[in-house]
């Protein structure tokens, strides 16, 4: 059984630590260490870091010697990692049993470079699910990264580490988009992203969260898109009109003011209406949610599905 290399993110997660390192210690492939990497936690992280390596043998603890979370994960990934495998799950995430061994199967056994599975998101209770992402057939290409990225966090990655190294890791001057611009890196050089037909990951979906900076967000989607034209890759309308609608849907989950959700919305209709609207299950129900709000509840608002 091969060794797999768990990289573990750290800012200020003591209170979801010990949930996030439970998943993956009752994963069915056993043969794994985890590196937590800490990032400059002030709230008692290191601490149950420390703590939760000191009770597991298969898990080790270090600090990040450059600030922000992709210097922690390339750090963990490219200084510290021993697998040949590398999965990736932030402080906050929780892993399905079956993760780690379908992404084996997958990149292991020579099916794919990198493997993702399917994706739920909740806010507070793991089993209160209110969206699953949808698995594209197939392989992956930046053109379906780009209109509709089935991948999501990177929390559902798992990649070769050869593969990882030989693309230079993460780009670590991206405070958003890094995930997806590397995947763009991946798919783009003629490596294999494959989807999985499984459940991987629960997803927490934080109202202060860093996926909930829109702002930040279409930066870095800006910087992803730079990387896409220089492989000749054209972003569409249909495909900005959708990620607009997909960060508007983040906005509402996450309780933005309601002008941050019209305008998010405004701008989507504008690239491609058709795309932005439809389904009308997805896209007129979002655009006439935000024309009313702030009038909605609040347990409405958090139900909107993030992507």
């Amino acid at each position: 059984m091969a060794l797999i290399s768990v990289i573990v993110p750290m800012f200020n997660a003591a209170d979801t630590l010990a949930e996030t390192i439970e998943s993956i210690r009752a994963q069915t492939w056993t043969r794994w260490e985890a590196i937590l990497v800490d990032g400059g936690s002030d709230d008692g992280t290191f601490a149950i870091a420390a703590k939760l390596a000191a009770e597991e043998p298969r898990i080790r603890l270090a600090r990040s010697p450059r600030p922000g979370p992709s210097a922690a994960r390339n750090h963990g990934a490219m200084d510290l990692a021993r697998g040949d495998l590398l999965a990736f799950c932030d402080a906050d995430d929780l892993w399905q049993p079956n993760k780690l061994g379908d992404a084996a199967d997958a990149v292991l056994g020579g099916l794919a470079d990198a493997a993702f599975g399917r994706v739920g998101v909740f806010h507070d209770v793991p089993e209160d699910i209110l969206h699953w992402s949808n698995v594209a057939p197939g392989l992956t290409t930046v053109p379906v990264l780009l209109t509709d990225n089935p991948v999501g966090p990177l929390s559902n990655l798992s990649v070769s580490r050869a593969v990882f190294a030989e693309l230079g890791g993460l780009r670590e001057d991206m405070v958003q988009g890094a995930e997806l611009e590397f995947m763009i890196r991946l798919a783009g050089e003629g490596f294999c992203l494959r989807g999985l037909d499984a459940d991987h990951l629960r997803y927490r979906l934080r109202p202060n969260g860093l996926s909930a900076d829109t702002d930040a967000v279409r930066k870095g989607r800006l910087m992803a898109l730079r990387t896409a034209l220089r492989m000749h890759c054209v972003p569409t309308a249909s495909g900005e009109a959708l990620s607009l609608r997909e960060m508007a849907h983040r906005a509402l989950a996450s309780e933005l003011p309601a002008r941050d959700v019209r305008r998010l919305v405004s701008e989507g209709c504008s690239m491609d209406a058709r795309a932005f609207l439809l389904p009308a299950r997805r896209g007129v129900f979002l655009a006439l949610t935000a024309w009313m709000l702030p009038a909605l509840p609040r347990w409405l608002k958090r139900s909107m599905m993030p992507w």
